[in-house]
């Protein structure tokens, strides 16, 4: 008898492990799918500098230096030599890329153009052209999601599907990436330095991204010209129409500063 009991004490409490563990699977606020295989950081962190004046290298911020340093990442030049490298964001197609296009030609200056796959899959004779004027194509990623935000395997298929399909097309091979919204944490750009990517950040920007607030090309002259600095990693956005208006005016200042316009593999720390 009291081996009976034994086995049916072990059966019963067998069946109640068995249900616990499947009343927590079905549970909604179970998390199954880890954001990390590494122990290292996610904390976002939103890229921002504090701008100088007299055209002196802004602050970047000491976290955000720190791990560019630590990844080998290219945010700033260094502060001897008057190289700026110019960088454009292209998540659609406005109507404007074909004349930037032409005047980055007209003055011998060569970019780098970050471009998502709305991009490369609805303006394909234009990423065909930045590559044969010699500019640099830079990956932005599938689908412009925060990279914190995402599973490890989501980033990778993010970064990678983009340039697998980039290589396939223009037989192009992307090293440099620029996380979207211009968020990233250490994990993060400690996976996309794995996917063999160079994170491109910036050391000056300004709001013309927001097409309800065109029209202001004297703003953006001013913007542009007072915030030159020695190691400029200039980011403007494609879908401007004052950036495109005024880009030919003021690539052409810049050089009369003294600056020459160097690509992100020419770059100097």
């Amino acid at each position: 008898m009291k081996k009976k009991s034994i086995v049916t004490i072990t059966i019963v409490l067998s069946i109640l492990v068995v249900s616990f563990i499947a009343v927590e699977l079905l549970n909604p606020n179970y998390e199954t799918i880890e954001t990390s295989s590494t122990n290292l950081s996610n904390q976002k962190i939103c890229w921002g500098i504090k701008r100088a004046e007299n055209h002196m290298q802004p602050d970047l911020g000491s976290k955000n230096k720190e791990l560019m340093d630590k990844y080998e990442g290219i945010s700033m030049g260094n502060a001897q030599d008057k190289y700026v490298y110019l960088t454009f964001d292209e998540g659609y197609e406005a109507g404007y890329t074909p004349r930037i296009l032409q005047i980055l030609k007209e003055n011998n200056v060569k970019a780098a153009f970050f471009i998502t796959a709305h991009f490369a899959n609805t303006q394909e004779e234009l990423v065909k052209e930045m590559i044969q004027e010699g500019h640099i194509i830079g990956n932005h990623t599938v689908n412009h999601k925060s990279m914190p935000d995402i599973t490890d395997e989501q980033v990778k298929s993010e970064v990678m599907d983009l340039h697998t399909a980039i290589y396939k097309k223009f037989g192009y091979e992307m090293k440099y990436i620029r996380p979207p919204k211009g968020e990233f944490s250490e994990r993060t750009i400690n996976l996309t330095n794995g996917l063999g990517y160079k994170t491109v950040m910036w050391s000056f920007a300004y709001d013309d991204w927001n097409e309800d607030k065109q029209g202001r090309e004297e703003y953006a002259k001013k913007k542009i010209l007072d915030n030159v600095h020695p190691g400029a990693v200039i980011l403007l956005h494609g879908n401007s129409k004052d950036n495109t208006n005024v880009l030919d005016y003021c690539i052409k200042e810049i050089k009369n500063m003294g600056y020459e316009f160097k690509t992100l593999d020419e770059f100097k720390k």
